[in-house]
């Protein structure tokens, strides 16, 4: 290891943030460093700019993808090398991602996916507990059997985006799917473990890689992978009544503001339903 990737490191260690982010930071500064063939700290701010428009341009990343290589870039020069906070500015213009009403599954398509013939036991089990407690990908596979608070009906989320712990709800539907899986795999720690080493958990690659496949083969519409199962959980609670402040505390929204879009979309789907009843209403009588 480099000492200026020892020094990343160290800085981002000292911040606490999350080993995701730290991964994804590392990585983008590599690919600063691979794209140029030097060191970073020989990069100069305009070629900084010029690496960012190749990325948008002749990789045409998602601006989302953009948005961490530019927070990754940023947080590398100015505090690892700290140059002075205009120039990174300049270098590195703050990015907006577009604001999209999230996609998601009605209960009949749900239905469906989780009663697909063929569907790996194990798989149906990750699909719903991502869906019944709202999880995210990373956080299904890390769960430990020991965050299933049966007799509380509650799943304790450990170290969940932003490093923090939570609780979600553990209805006595999922408790039952669960046991099923449970008397068939019979998982020790990792509550869905690797299939290649047991005391390891699954990876979220394997995981959205299923859900992909499961989706086409089911002949649904692809709403954006896995993630849709959560924004389907939050959807259909509003709609079943949940207020948002409960609701923003079973997904760990730090924002309420994160929490509200999901308002919009019971509005959208609740005004799609007036018009489908609007067209009922005016159909001619036999």
């Amino acid at each position: 290891m480099t000492p200026l990737r020892q020094r990343l490191i160290d800085e981002l260690d000292l911040r606490g943030l999350a080993t995701s982010t730290k991964s994804n930071y590392v990585h983008w500064v590599y690919e600063l460093a691979k794209y140029y063939r030097r060191s970073p700290d020989q990069i100069t701010d305009p070629e900084i700019k010029e690496f960012l428009i190749w990325l948008l341009r002749g990789r045409e990343l998602a601006v989302s993808t953009l948005i961490v290589a530019v927070s990754a870039l940023r947080f590398f020069f100015g505090k690892v090398l700290q140059r002075p906070t205009e120039a990174v500015e300049q270098a590195l213009p703050r990015m907006k991602k577009p604001k999209r009403l999230p996609r998601v599954y009605s209960a009949a398509e749900l239905e469906r996916l989780f009663a697909l013939p063929g569907l790996d036991r194990k798989h149906r089990a990750i699909f719903l507990t991502a869906y019944a407690a709202g999880l995210r990908v990373s956080e299904v596979c890390h769960l430990r059997i020991a965050d299933l608070l049966s007799d509380r009906c509650q799943i304790r989320v450990v170290q969940g985006k932003g490093r923090k712990d939570r609780y979600t709800i553990f209805s006595p539907s999922l408790q039952e799917e669960l046991r099923a899986y449970w008397r068939l795999y019979r998982p020790v720690d990792w509550l869905f473990p690797s299939p290649r080493c047991i005391y390891r958990p699954l990876t979220t690659n394997a995981v959205k890689t299923a859900f992909r496949h499961a989706v086409q083969s089911a002949q649904l519409p692809d709403h954006g992978g896995i993630h849709s199962l959560r924004h389907s959980f939050a959807t259909h609670m509003l709609e079943g009544g949940v207020d948002v402040l409960t609701l923003q505390k079973l997904l760990g929204h730090s924002s309420l503001s994160s929490t509200t879009i999901y308002v919009y979309v019971r509005q959208e789907r609740l005004t799609a339903m007036s018009l489908d009843l609007l067209n009922l209403a005016r159909r001619p009588k036999a």
